[in-house]
């Protein structure tokens, strides 16, 4: 580890990223396309999540459960897959 030599003059450097968060923002957008639907793609990962807790056998269930009650996961909707 350096120590700093009170001789010296700290410089203070600052790199602002803000364009190019603006910019990797727009190639997000882009690549999404015009047709990119966020609440249809929303809807799609809560069926997913609750396709993936469904059928679970009793020993899995109360494992899920356990989860739930510490907070690890979210509640989804009871261990049954969306209709």
């Amino acid at each position: 580890m350096h120590s700093h030599d009170p001789a010296q003059p700290r410089v203070d450097f600052t790199v602002d990223l803000s364009s190019h968060e603006m910019l990797r923002r727009a190639h997000v957008l882009d690549a999404l396309g015009s047709d990119w639907d966020p609440v249809a793609a929303l809807r799609g990962e809560e069926e997913a999540y609750e396709l993936l807790y469904s059928g679970l056998g009793p020993e899995q269930q109360r494992v899920y459960d356990e989860l739930v009650a510490a907070g690890v996961l979210p509640r989804g909707g009871g261990g049954h897959a969306a209709a």
